[in-house]
């Protein structure tokens, strides 16, 4: 771009900032405005760059800002302003336009953006712009962090950051086609860092424990520093070379000087002794030329050798999808004191920096507070370091940080990752590939380093490699990994660097593991095995019709009157039909214990269903719904009978609930994988190469044999010669283009130097050529890749129709017709499946894989792919930000529902399976557990039952389920006074108040558990449990969130707790959730429990207290109870199960006093019981009633009171016994 054809505001603002006058510059007044205006500038520039290239083209970093930062270093204003700009400015060309453009127009402005940075770089080379940015970061990182501001830190990163960017730019290939050992701008460049003692300063920052933010920063530096240098080049600079590299550097001049020789002995061979005027014409017999006659060739017979057809023709141009990739790598060797600077440089980041900047990296890469592709980073300077310490007479504790199992891990799930992404972007598969490649290498050189300590003479160092080995190779995930990689190679993506590098580590891998494994007699391994499950039906039982019932009735009643009605006493103790525990309400037990007995009595189980309502009546002995307790035999059978008879209401199975979202999972869902161990096997291992896909690759690269290095061909050999020789399967390699391999292995002159190539090719060829004497179709077999079954038919001979496969099912002519007829029909009407509707309507009975084979057999499609079934679900791996926050928003709405997880999937833009999105909720940290995803089961659910209700079932066994309000007056005045004191139109139904008898009986067991740990001494482990409910229903209160709360002992007292059985009953039956496996370490308190559940369980942990001297008994706290409950009128429901909580508190309380206190009064004691008693089943019946008592609410609620202290004080006269009730709601002081 010409410097006229800047901008004119531009041009003003660049003249504005002074000019340079031989060495010195002098700036101008408005020479920081004019540096913070290009800044705007360079903000506001269009998709061209056109900001960025008119200031390229002007040169105003090598003319004007280079010099104002050198001559005005103490202008801190102007020193910050110029190197703010000069990172803008210098920031690599792909980060300005995102990617290489495509656009021809955009691709001219990416690379004149390039040549502009590249012309910085040489700008850049000088020592003393290096000098004045290592003295501004040295005197930065000398102030403490109390004097160091945030603009301090900004000024650091800057630094750092124009570094990094100059450092980053590539050099010009035209302009720099230097030879080895001369100095480059890149060699120049880093000269210059280290004449300034920049590298001094960074390794200051890598090893610093108060610099540790700096650490991605000083490790992006550090790789762009070593850029184009191998740890090899290194280790040897400067070093006398060893005997044993001098007779190297020999073998390999003797190798080029026999090559040499060969093509020239060939070329002598080729020509004739007289020279010939007259070349002559010759025809070729047998060969067609375009015509029907032979080819005549008109040159030498020494050229017949290159003839073909092709000759003369224009080259084909090959499509780019198809071109095979190039390696991007470019390596030369630098100016031998630039090599020693950086020598000494590995040696010191070694020694003092390598394991605590890569722990600092790992941990922030592990905790994701790294930037995309960070990783790389950390994947080359594991390579590179731990290369050139293996060189250079290798230390293990140099990189004992990288040198652990979690690194093999780290680097495994990388390369995994790195594969699903290749699937998944495959615009951008290239630059995926080349991050794989990254973390092939460090895998290989963990691989190499530990075989390097295999091989030391300490026997701790020995030890270290035999555990980590045994770690590597006892997990599938280590052992696969290069069959993997292997088998999905993609010539066109992946480089032949890549190939090389992975058929070496297969080799190191493949020798390391054989070794490994015959040292042992049994070596045992993981083993992971895949189950297809089928996807089960889940349809409805059919109803029994009457005739059904009365056969089975007939049966049951004949096996009961054999039997006398006699039960066994295992049979009787195992009929439990209640469960206090549980939170099902109770008038929902006693209809399941109905069902249970029916379900008994169908399946012909007559002594157990008589069990269950004997069990069933001791438990609900009020009313016939089990009969009375003298009822008889007859009246039993004749009770039975009818249960068998009636339509109870049942549960609906959840799975017939849930909608079309569970039908429509994907089939990986349905496969389960089974971990187990088997004993491991080399040669078994070694015949999961035996695959065309993998040996592939290795023909792939045996092409380039004479690039490839003697160890690469020794590594493809080594693998060929397992398969062949070992595994005896050499016709794996009867193909048309591994022969041609090995002919231009054998045809070529040098090929005395390929000994081990040479051998085997011959070995192969001899084996074929016995093969086809024997198989006639062994020129045809020739032309097709085959796998270990065909290997196995070809040479034992093949199978004929029918045998050891399932014999071809045959169509005559009229199923033909008549398919194909249907097929047209049903062609265009838009059937989802066209398959599934052409099988019912065949005459004949067809599978689908035979309708889809004769449908491709027919011509009516092209293949069998075009009528494959559609997979349900999606295959859509990643998250965007905003789906993120989309299921974020969708759990947050519906995390109180019954079916969270089914409604967070109807709802959801983005369909994905339920696995993938239980597992994101997981990894997002919305809940810790997936159990509480699980529907929570609804039974009797409206609209759900049919057939009688559960209401006129007690009516037909003559029990009435509602009672008169007066009766219940009668029975218990007390219990009406305080249910009285609801205001008008409150009432509680039924759910509601069988859930707070549940959670009420519940309380009473928890209170007896406590007691008894506290006979046990932990008092302090039930008084702190009982503190950590309060403060937890205290803040639920407070905000109105409910998340799972870890219960952190603190005390040893509490941790002993902790770890006591019996404690951890109590824990259990409270609700608290014990640690998930591999995840969690301390019990949690679920979020599902509510400020009142929590509150009523703290008040169940209450001790048992004696009775005061004085006389008083619960009144007292009876009546500030009371007083409190009084205060939190606000909240109805929790006030009503208050009271009933405080009634059958002090009735427990009543039967916990001594027993001599009971001997004393006891006429009086057997009235409370009874009084009890009828309070009890008052409450119960109550609960089947809405209340109704309207009139008069407010007299009731100020009488209220008054009646239950006149209540409390007429007990306390009676009864000495009972202790003062605690408070519901009072804070227990105790350390938490």
């Amino acid at each position: 771009m010409d410097l006229f054809m800047m901008n004119c505001e531009l041009l003003a603002t660049c003249s504005a900032l002074g000019y340079l006058e031989g060495d010195i510059y002098h700036k101008e007044q408005d020479c920081l405005e004019s540096v913070k205006d290009l800044i705007r500038y360079l903000r506001h520039e269009d998709d061209t760059r056109d900001i960025r290239q008119q200031l390229g083209a002007g040169q105003i970093l090598q003319n004007d800002l280079l010099p104002i930062i050198t001559q005005y270093t103490e202008d801190k204003p102007l020193f910050d302003a110029c190197i703010r700009l000069m990172v803008n400015l210098t920031q690599p060309a792909l980060l300005c336009f995102g990617k290489v453009p495509d656009d021809p127009a955009f691709r001219h402005h990416f690379l004149q953006v390039t040549s502009y940075l590249q012309a910085y770089k040489e700008a850049f080379a000088d020592e003393k712009v290096f000098t004045v940015l290592s003295e501004t970061l040295y005197n930065l990182l000398q102030l403490g962090w109390e004097e160091r501001a945030e603009e301090h830190n900004l000024l650091i990163e800057r630094i750092l950051l124009l570094v990094r960017n100059v450092l980053h730019i590539p050099p010009d290939p035209y302009e720099e086609k230097n030879v080895d050992d001369d100095a480059s701008v890149h060699d120049k460049l880093l000269w210059a860092l280290h004449m300034s003692g920049l590298d001094d300063l960074l390794k200051f920052l890598a090893c610093a424990q108060s610099e540790q933010k700096w650490s991605f920063h000083i490790l992006e530096i550090i790789s762009l520093m070593f850029k184009d240098q191998t740890p090899e080049m290194l280790v040897n600079a400067g070093q006398m070379r060893s005997a044993e590299e001098k007779q190297k550097d020999a073998d390999e001049l003797e190798l080029l000087r026999r090559k040499e020789l060969a093509a020239k002995r060939c070329r002598n061979l080729q020509r004739g002794n007289r020279h010939s005027r007259f070349r002559g014409s010759y025809v070729i017999e047998g060969l067609k030329s375009i015509g029907e006659k032979d080819v005549i060739f008109h040159q030498g017979l020494h050229n017949f050798m290159n003839y073909s057809h092709d000759v003369g023709k224009g080259v084909r141009r090959v499509p780019k999808r198809k071109q095979i990739a190039r390696d991007s790598e470019r390596q030369r060797r630098s100016a031998l004191n630039v090599r020693l600077f950086l020598r000494e440089f590995c040696i010191d980041f070694l020694e003092n920096c390598y394991n605590r900047l890569m722990y600092l990296v790992k941990e922030d890469l592990i905790r994701e507070r790294a930037q995309q592709h960070d990783e790389t980073f950390y994947l080359w300077a594991l390579t590179f370091f731990m290369t050139f310490n293996r060189g250079q007479n290798y230390r293990p504790d140099l990189v004992s940080e990288t040198m652990s199992i979690r690194t093999f891990h780290f680097i495994e799930r990388n390369i995994t990752n790195y594969y699903e992404m290749i699937l998944t972007d495959r615009k951008c598969a290239t630059s995926w590939y080349r991050r794989m490649h990254f973390a092939l290498k460090a895998y290989q050189e963990l691989l190499m380093t530990v075989n390097e300590m295999d091989r030391s003479k300490y026997d701790n160092i020995r030890h270290s490699a035999s555990v980590i080995k045994s770690n590597i190779f006892y997990l599938m995930e280590f052992r696969e990994i290069f069959l993997t990689l292997l088998r999905k190679f993609d010539e066109q993506t992946q480089p032949r660097s890549f190939l090389k590098d992975l058929v070496e580590s297969t080799h190191l891998f493949l020798r390391m593991l054989e070794r490994f494994s015959k040292g042992r007699n049994n070596l045992v391994v993981q083993k992971k095995t895949v189950k297809q499950r089928k996807r089960s039906q889940k349809t409805l039982q059919p109803e029994a019709t009457t005739e059904d019932l009365e056969q089975t009735w007939l049966i049951v009643s004949e096996e009961l009157r054999a039997s006398g009605f006699q039960l066994s006493e295992v049979l009787s103790e195992d009929s439990v039909p209640f469960d206090a525990a549980a939170d099902t309400p109770v008038h929902e037990q006693r209809t399941e214990a109905l069902i249970r007995i029916q379900d008994c009595v169908m399946s012909r189980s007559g002594p157990e269903a008589l069990s269950l309502l004997r069990a069933a009546r001791s438990v609900w002995p009020e009313g016939d719904t089990f009969g009375s307790v003298e009822v008889g035999p007859e009246e039993e059978l004749t009770l039975l009978k009818r249960i068998l008879f009636t339509n109870l209401p049942r549960p609906v199975d959840s799975a017939l609930e849930d909608d079309g979202i569970d039908l429509e999972e994907e089939e990986d869902e349905l496969e389960s994988v089974t971990v187990s161990e088997s004993e491991f096997n080399f040669l078994d291992f070694s015949k999961r190469f035996a695959n065309p896909n993998v040996v592939r690759p290795y023909f792939i690269l045996l092409r380039s044999y004479s690039q490839n290095s003697a160890h690469t061909n020794h590594c493809i050999i080594r693998m060929l010669h397992r398969l062949a020789v070992d595994l005896k399967m050499e016709a794996l390699f009867y193909q048309l283009s591994v022969f041609c391999v090995f002919n231009k292995i054998l045809e070529d002159p040098a090929a005395e130097v390929y000994q081990e190539l040479v051998t085997f090719a011959k070995f192969v060829l001899k084996r074929f050529f016995i093969f086809a004497a024997k198989n006639s179709k062994a020129f045809v077999e020739m032309l097709f890749w085959k796998n270990v079954g065909v290997v196995r038919e070809i040479t034992e001979g093949y199978s004929k129709d029918g045998e050891g496969s399932k014999k071809k099912v045959k169509w005559t002519t009229e199923e033909d017709q008549e398919l194909r007829d249907l097929y047209e029909k049903y062609n265009d009407s838009g059937v989802p499946d066209i398959v599934e509707t052409l099988i019912p309507l065949l005459s004949s009975t067809r599978t689908r894989r035979e309708v889809v084979s004769q449908i491709v057999v027919l011509g009516l499609v092209d293949s069998v792919k075009d009528l494959k079934k559609e997979r349900k679900g999606t295959c859509i791996v990643l998250w965007t930000e905003e789906q993120e926050q989309e299921l974020q928003t969708l759990f947050e709405e519906y995390r109180d529902s019954d079916d969270v997880l089914g409604n967070i999937l109807k709802h959801i833009t983005a369909k994905r399976s339920r696995a993938r999105v239980v597992d994101k909720i997981l990894s997002m940290g919305l809940v810790s557990d997936r159990r509480d995803l699980f529907k929570k089961r609804k039974r009797n659910a409206p609209g759900k039952s049919t057939g009688m209700t559960e209401e006129d079932f007690f009516g037909l066994t003559g029990e009435s389920q509602d009672l008169d309000l007066d009766q219940v007056e009668e029975e218990d005045n007390s219990v009406e006074e305080l249910d009285s004191e609801e205001p008008i139109g409150v009432s509680f139904s039924k759910e509601q108040k069988s859930r707070s008898e549940g959670i009420l009986e519940r309380n009473l067991n928890l209170r007896n558990i406590a007691q008894a740990l506290r006979q046990q001494g932990l008092s302090g482990p039930v008084l702190w449990l009982q503190n950590s409910l309060n403060r937890t229903a205290d803040d639920r209160e407070e905000d109105g969130v409910s998340h799972p709360l870890p219960l952190v002992p603190l005390t040893e007292e509490n941790e002993d707790a902790m770890e006591n059985r019996a404690f951890q009953k109590l824990l259990r039956k409270v609700g608290i959730r014990a640690p998930a496996d591999g995840q969690e370490s301390f019990w949690r308190i679920p979020a599902s429990l509510s400020v009142f559940h929590l509150r009523s369980l703290a008040v169940s942990l209450d001790p048992f207290e004696e009775t005061s001297a004085d006389g008083h008994t619960d009144a007292e706290g009876t009546n500030s109870l009371a007083a409190e409950i009084e205060d939190n009128m606000d909240n109805k429901d929790l006030r009503a199960q208050a009271l009933r909580a405080l009634l059958l508190s002090r009735n427990r309380k009543k039967s916990s006093a001594p027993s001599e206190d009971w001997t004393s009064c006891e006429g009086s004691v057997e009235t409370e019981e009874h009084d009890d008693r009828l309070r009890v089943m008052s409450l119960k019946k109550r609960s089947r009633v809405l209340d109704s008592d309207d009139d008069d609410d407010d007299k009731k609620d100020e009488d209220s009171v008054s009646k239950m202290n006149s209540e409390s004080d007429v007990e306390s006269d009676s009864k000495t016994h009972a202790a003062p009730a605690k408070r519901r709601y009072r804070r227990v002081s105790s350390d938490y």
